[in-house]
């Protein structure tokens, strides 16, 4: 599609978006962060899935990246926080994750009311995948919090997790 017949973007939009795509990749970050602690206290299956999710977190990123290009925007891309990297057991990291999930999730929704108010159809489409990928991650990290609260201190269980979450 030419350039000239595009239906331009709102800049409130495409700025969001923007920040959108700093969010994405400061998930990353978090969780290969989250990952690396695992790696050190040896659970190398927790680590496992942290590292596949900062890779899909990574894909989400690209996602608005491509968006914007594919609407023939100019990507501004924005610094990324430095992660904390220090946590204090598996139960915390995935509290932190879980919470960081349902931030996403308010960051997503706010963005779908934007576009809705600024009536750009296309960012709504867009949108409309992350708002079930939000419900898949949310879901996703409250079933391992739960998981792991009912190991409590067992470290049998906590192994028998640890060996599950690698198979992801």
């Amino acid at each position: 599609m030419s350039e000239s017949a595009q239906t331009p973007m709102k800049s409130a939009v495409r700025d969001a978006m923007g920040e959108q795509i700093q969010r994405e990749f400061y998930a990353a970050y978090l969780y290969l962060s989250m990952a690396g602690s695992f790696e050190v206290a040896n659970l190398s299956g927790f680590a496992r899935w942290m590292r596949a999710q900062a890779r899909e977190e990574q894909e989400h990123a690209m996602k608005f990246f491509d968006f914007l290009l594919d609407r023939g925007e100019q990507v501004r891309l924005r610094s990324i926080e430095e992660p904390p990297y220090a946590f204090r057991s598996p139960l915390d990291t995935f509290e932190q994750a879980l919470e960081h999930e349902r931030e996403v999730t308010s960051h997503i929704h706010e963005l779908y009311d934007l576009a809705v108010r600024e009536h750009d159809y296309p960012a709504q489409v867009l949108l409309n995948w992350f708002v079930t990928e939000q419900v898949e991650e949310e879901k996703s990290a409250t079933e391992i919090v739960e998981r792991l609260r009912m190991a409590g201190e067992d470290s049998a269980a906590l192994l028998i997790l640890d060996r599950e979450m690698g198979e992801r």
